[in-house]
């Protein structure tokens, strides 16, 4: 299947009413147990790795060098995106391998910056026909040592009139937008403001994208599509459900295991993990 763009996958989703899955990946088992899901489910999805997780767990080149195979060879439309990039040279680096999306997060800056850069990349990615998200409203992130005041979230909301002008000024092919989620593990129960989401969603044309969808209730991922958003960011709950589903069968198993066990079981929770909220988000059946 050819390689695609988050804006084409977007598109569809928006005109159909669903959510495409973006799955950040940091290794080869997670990678194949996210393409092995989408193509049991017959469903689009995006393969994903964060600047951040690539000073982490794993550089650009090698890892990209596998979303990207492993995009050109499902049977399913795939698109491969840099996550959360905050630095134009990996940005660029990301261009140059061949990612069919990238994402330029100024979120952090001014409203006038934000633009700025955010425009220069849309210039650089739109001449290699490459689809940009950008992200308006900080995202607050759960973990770490970090612990989120749930009852002041509201002011960091994306405003809905400012989304419209940023839109207008920047031609991003995505936004990501802040009504209630956080990154990470959540600690609390959140609680989504779905009327900020559709004042926006009514003011903004271009497809919406909701991070910290992880640990989110199923009808909030139902009410959240229904009001705008359809690209659904999710690894936080993976990588720990995964990680820790790992752990007691390495405790529980008596027999001799070998690193390649490790790596079946995780390409094994992740495609059934995955599977799962294909299901919940509507793209089943839509590749």
């Amino acid at each position: 299947m050819t390689l695609v763009t988050t804006k084409e996958l977007t598109q569809s989703a928006q005109r159909g009413q669903y959510a495409v899955g973006a799955f950040n990946v940091t290794n080869i088992a997670m990678a194949r147990g996210v393409v092995a899901a989408a193509e049991a489910n017959c469903s689009p999805v995006i393969l994903q790795i964060g600047e951040k997780q690539l000073t982490n767990y794993v550089p650009l080149d090698l890892m990209g060098t596998v979303m990207l195979t492993l995009a050109r060879q499902a049977k399913v439309p795939i698109a491969v995106h840099l996550d959360h990039g905050f630095s134009y040279e990996v940005i660029i680096q990301a261009l140059k391998l061949g990612f069919s999306s990238v994402m330029i997060d100024a979120s952090q800056t001014d409203f006038a910056t934000n633009i700025a850069q955010t425009k220069a990349v849309v210039q650089v990615a739109h001449a290699l026909g490459v689809s940009v998200e950008a992200e308006l409203g900080p995202m607050n992130r759960e973990g770490g040592g970090t612990t989120v005041d749930y009852r002041q979230l509201a002011q960091t909301y994306t405003d809905p009139q400012a989304a419209e002008r940023f839109v207008a000024a920047t031609g991003t092919d995505l936004l990501a937008i802040a009504y209630g989620t956080v990154h990470g593990i959540y600690s609390q129960t959140p609680h989504l403001s779905f009327d900020r989401l559709q004042q926006i969603a009514q003011l903004v044309s271009v497809p919406l994208v909701v991070h910290g969808g992880s640990g989110l209730a199923d009808q909030d991922y139902r009410r959240s599509i229904a009001n705008g958003i359809c690209k659904i960011n999710y690894y936080s709950n993976l990588a720990y459900t995964v990680a820790n589903t790992v752990k007691q069968k390495l405790q529980q198993t008596t027999t001799q295991v070998f690193i390649s066990d490790v790596d079946n079981w995780t390409q094994q929770l992740v495609q059934a993990e995955v599977s799962a909220k294909l299901q919940i988000f509507g793209s089943a059946g839509q590749a």
